[in-house]
């Protein structure tokens, strides 16, 4: 008989595993058209790792940035072809020079941006050719990115945040709580039998192996799923 597992619970969308947006600041995101704003001030958001700048437009509106080390409240942000290379300032990746580091880069054109978003974190142009442009990410994978994909210039503040201890496990409940994110992470043999296949008997002795084969039903296919090799190489 096939279990629900936590993956097929959390798909289902109920209150348990839904994010709180409600009580987050607000998108990250590049308006779509080219203005110039003003940072009004810098918030925190508990559903980004990293401090928030809130800009206010020529157009009236108000939208949130990625708030990069250097900036200050009263800096001029530009968005568009004719934007300066400075920290905050929003460009397509053919108009930034080979090695700036660069932040929130959009995967489509338009799209806001939706990769390099964590605090401390920053990708680097290393090269531009004239049908793409050529990003190492934090990873230290190369990406190419369309011409007309955008990014904000400078490295993302909040750096070091991974460096810093919880030192004791209720503080690290309630920055996972802010995000309704499940804690503590329990493996599948330590749990009871009615919530994973790998559950029941003695806490760490698996009652079937780790491999699951492709035609394997819902409740069963975890862990290693028609897996080609196992165990170490040799």
């Amino acid at each position: 008989m096939g279990k629900r597992i936590i993956q097929q619970r959390r798909g289902r969308g109920t209150k348990t595993y839904t994010s709180p947006s409600f009580r987050f600041q607000g998108d990250v995101k590049h308006p779509a058209l080219e203005t110039q704003g003003v940072v009004v001030d810098l918030v925190h958001c508990g559903g980004h790792t990293a401090p928030l700048m809130e800009v206010s437009y020529l157009t009236g509106e108000k939208h949130l940035a990625f708030a990069p080390e250097g900036v200050y409240v009263g800096d001029e942000i530009t968005i568009g072809m004719s934007a300066e290379i400075r920290m905050g300032n929003v460009l397509p990746l053919h108009q930034i020079p080979e090695g700036t580091l660069i932040h929130n880069i959009e995967l489509r054109p338009g799209d806001g941006g939706k990769l390099v978003r964590s605090s401390g974190s920053f990708a680097k142009v290393i090269a531009k050719t004239d049908k793409d442009v050529r990003v190492l990410l934090p990873s230290r994978k190369e990406k190419l990115f369309a011409l007309d994909c955008r990014a904000a210039i400078g490295t993302i503040s909040g750096a070091g945040r991974t460096e810093k201890p919880f030192l004791k496990a209720g503080t690290r409940y309630m920055k996972m709580r802010v995000r309704n994110k499940l804690y503590p992470h329990v493996c599948g043999i330590s749990m009871n039998a009615v919530d994973h296949p790998f559950g029941g008997k003695c806490s760490h002795i698996k009652g079937r192996p780790t491999q699951s084969p492709r035609s394997a039903p819902p409740g069963r296919k975890v862990g290693k799923i028609a897996p080609r090799r196992t165990g170490r190489k040799r």
